[in-house]
């Protein structure tokens, strides 16, 4: 994949527990690919979800986001639900190395909505609230002259409109569910409006199935850039 679409792709995401399902060979794959990654001058998001308290999220920190670690990438996802305070270790170190990490919000899957779009007492829904904190950490984190902060949200494309505000989020927002899972580039539109410039749609199983054939995979993926591009607004 890499091979064949580094010079395509600017983003790739890989999904640890893919390679987690097979031991210690499969992490020494994912050290590998991570490394190949960067060498084809991509950036690597690895998704990994992670999200705990106190030593275990700093050591959780400390694998995916410490310079030196075979694991590091440049950015990761994780899970805020213990508290979005248990990851401010984890978005202290991705600042100080120059990385960044991406907090779940609105998630693409259906069971998402029973927790994510519940109302807190001042009628936020909680993924809106989880957009807050993230805005409030990029806005002192945020270095001068920079436009987006260390902290994205994610936001799948499939979640329809939701009068989400994005307005104060000042970071990256990473939109999964295109494709295979029934989103489409034009939802990006509808989901996320004018913060649509701000957002790393992605999509994973529409190009992966096109293959083995190399040059299957770069048509597949450079259709699927051109539908994302002209609705961000980048053609």
């Amino acid at each position: 994949m890499i091979e064949a679409l580094g010079g395509i792709v600017p983003v790739f995401k890989p999904q640890s527990a893919f390679f987690e399902a097979y031991g210690s060979a499969g992490i020494a794959v994912l050290e590998r690919t991570l490394a190949d990654i960067k060498a084809a001058g991509a950036i690597s998001l690895l998704d990994v979800k992670r999200g705990d308290i106190g030593s275990t999220m700093d050591a959780y920190a400390a694998a995916y986001l410490s310079d030196g670690s075979p694991l590091a990438a440049d950015a990761v996802t994780l899970n805020p639900y213990l508290g979005f305070g248990s990851l401010d270790s984890a978005i202290e170190l991705a600042d100080r190395c120059g990385r960044g990490v991406y907090v779940l919000a609105l998630t693409s899957n259906p069971e998402g909505g029973q927790v994510q779009h519940a109302r807190a007492a001042d009628g936020r829904m909680v993924g809106q609230i989880v957009i807050d904190e993230v805005a409030s950490r990029n806005a002192s984190r945020r270095k001068p002259g920079a436009i987006l902060g260390p902290v994205g949200v994610v936001v799948g494309a499939t979640i329809g409109a939701t009068q989400t505000d994005f307005s104060a989020l000042g970071g990256s927002i990473l939109a999964p569910g295109i494709g295979v899972q029934g989103g489409t580039a034009a939802d990006l539109a509808e989901v996320f409006a004018e913060a649509a410039r701000f957002v790393l749609p992605s999509t994973s199983r529409e190009v992966m199935s096109a293959g083995p054939a190399a040059a299957d995979l770069q048509a597949a993926a450079t259709r699927m850039l051109g539908e994302m591009e002209a609705v961000i607004g980048l053609r």
